[in-house]
């Protein structure tokens, strides 16, 4: 699961915004949903919804499905894709709305966080705990039911790994937080790729390697426009704690990083047309990187979030690329 990167930010979308409670309205107050009865299911519905950071499912299946027709070689069984993006979009969603209840006490003290359901009281956190919960055992049955025990077994390891070791140990503890976050962002590429086959191949792994590398100079842009807000919380993201020349060092060594793996998937049996993409987009990609990181060097401002939208749609063509090549 994508750690915590394409819902974050009001840049990122308006998912945050839906859980914004109305003054007077049945939801708002410290009571939350629980005193709102059945008089505001709309807002109840809604509340539910942004627990899951729908951004984040968005782009986990935009890297799922091609990675399902790559393992094909072109269009998988419409019936097992339907079950994986089910499963996957609830896996996903359970472990957003779990660590929405873990990290309830840092999401109160930020400004881009504060609006979220259990901040805003909209939700209870018994409630936020049991729909996570609920919704990590209804995608992990589907998975076992419908799939095979290697998709069904990264399924639940990617849930465990973001809420207990990502969100619940690394996230406050080391600045190293988002590397290692990088393992479960990429998981629904090999899950994908293991409901197709049974198996991990060289180009699922490649893959994977794309979107690990990718989240570094994704999130980090994001972190360095809300660094204030990780230093409130007492969150030790790398541009917390380190300086502005070290956190942009990295996003430039992840993105080349991120573009050797794209280009390592063209021999692995894809054509011109996924190889052409992958050196525009890539070279687009670090030139917004190395932008960033010449702004840094001049003093100027530094307009991080250029890179962040910029980096969200170079993998969406790099995948969409990846499906193109599967049909031909």
């Amino acid at each position: 699961m994508i750690t915590e990167r394409p819902a974050y930010g009001r840049a990122a979308g308006p998912s945050e915004d839906a859980a914004e409670p109305v003054a007077g309205s049945p939801t708002a107050g410290p009571e939350g949903a629980a005193a709102a009865g059945g008089r505001d299911i709309p807002a109840i519905i809604k509340a539910y919804v942004a627990l899951t950071k729908p951004r984040i499912v968005e782009l986990l299946l935009v890297t799922t499905v091609p990675a399902m027709m790559l393992a094909a070689g072109g269009l998988p069984s419409l019936w097992l894709v339907a079950v994986v993006l089910v499963g996957g979009a609830l896996a996903a969603g359970a472990a957003s709305a779990l660590n929405c209840y873990i990290d309830r006490d840092i999401d109160q003290l930020m400004r881009r966080t504060k609006r979220r359901p259990l901040p805003a009281h909209t939700v209870t956190p018994r409630a936020a705990l049991v729909f996570g919960l609920v919704l990590a055992a209804v995608s992990v049955a589907l998975m076992a039911a419908f799939t095979n025990w290697l998709a069904t077994a990264l399924t639940l390891a990617a849930i465990v790994y973001y809420d207990v070791i990502y969100t619940m140990w690394l996230k406050r503890t080391t600045p190293q937080n988002t590397f290692w976050g990088g393992i479960c962002g990429a998981a629904p590429v090999l899950i994908g790729w293991a409901a197709v086959t049974g198996g991990l191949s060289p180009a699922a792994w490649a893959l994977f390697a794309v979107v690990f590398f990718w989240q570094m100079p994704h999130f980090y842009a994001l972190a360095i426009k809300y660094k204030d807000d990780y230093a409130r919380a007492g969150i030790p993201m790398l541009p917390v704690v380190a300086s502005v020349r070290r956190v942009n060092l990295e996003i430039v060594l992840f993105t080349w990083l991120t573009v050797a793996a794209s280009l390592a998937v063209w021999p692995l049996g894809m054509s011109p047309v996924y190889g052409l993409t992958a050196v525009v987009v890539g070279a687009l990609f670090l030139l917004e990187a190395h932008r960033l990181a010449g702004r840094a060097r001049r003093g100027e401002p530094l307009r991080p979030m250029r890179l962040f939208h910029w980096s969200t749609t170079y993998l969406t063509i790099l995948f969409v690329a990846v499906a193109v090549d599967a049909l031909l």
